[in-house]
């Protein structure tokens, strides 16, 4: 597997033992909405407001209980939160599975689904790969998957093996899913490192999303539970 682009060093997302997430770099950081068609199919991103921050590191809350999201105000303290990170984590490729196209190659760790669902409409993407020989189909194909924000799903080149993956400049989305009125996870893009609460650093990656609902078990990583639990922080009016 071709080795992501990494952030820069000074860039990093560090899981701190039953607390937050220290984050160092001057990461920027945004809601980032799930926009709908009329069926209700995910079809884009939706950027919104910024959070600003005159403190590095900042502190992003992981419980899911802060009353000042996405920032810390030390609610896990009063819970207490068990923010235990899943000892057992594998390397993407060891989670995943492979479907081959006529040219193109499609790993899916489905693990990993942070309940976006860009991958479902025109077909779904594990139909779609079937007809990429189609430069209609491959494009559209590849705008689905790239937009997954947990990097579930990846497009690879059959002939070379290697990524066919979107430019993201690093910066962490706070993800809103007004459609299933929930709120989501943490949108890691553009290679951040980010550290388990021992300091060592897991795989980089493109795409990362990361549990602040305080549910998921796969800590730190997003396993969809917001969803099953109605997790909303409030943050849309």
């Amino acid at each position: 597997m071709k080795p992501h682009p990494a952030a820069p060093d000074s860039m990093s997302v560090s899981v701190t033992p039953n607390g937050p997430y220290e984050v160092k770099g001057n990461i920027p950081l945004q809601l980032m909405t799930i926009g709908t068609n009329d069926e209700g199919e995910s079809i884009e991103w939706v950027p919104g407001k910024k959070f600003e921050s005159k403190s590095d590191p900042v502190y992003l809350c992981r419980c899911g209980q802060s009353a000042h999201k996405p920032f810390c105000d030390k609610s896990h303290l009063n819970i207490p939160f068990n923010g235990t990170t899943n000892p057992h984590h594998r390397s993407y490729l060891q989670q995943a599975g492979l479907m081959e196209g006529p040219d193109t190659l499609l790993t899916d760790a489905e693990g990993l689904c942070a309940f976006a669902r860009f991958c479902d409409p025109n077909g779904q993407v594990w139909s779609m790969i079937e007809h990429t020989d189609d430069p209609a189909v491959k494009k559209q194909f590849l705008k689905q998957v790239h937009q997954c924000p947990s990097g579930r799903l990846m497009a690879w080149d059959k002939d070379t093996q290697t990524p066919i993956e979107p430019e993201l400049p690093p910066a962490i989305g706070v993800v809103e899913d007004p459609s299933k009125n929930i709120s989501g996870p943490y949108y890691v893009q553009g290679g951040i490192t980010i550290h388990n609460e021992k300091g060592t650093p897991y795989e980089i990656r493109n795409r990362v999303t990361l549990c602040r609902c305080g549910a998921s078990r796969n800590k730190p990583f997003c396993d969809g539970s917001h969803a099953a639990i109605q997790f909303k922080d409030n943050l849309q009016p």
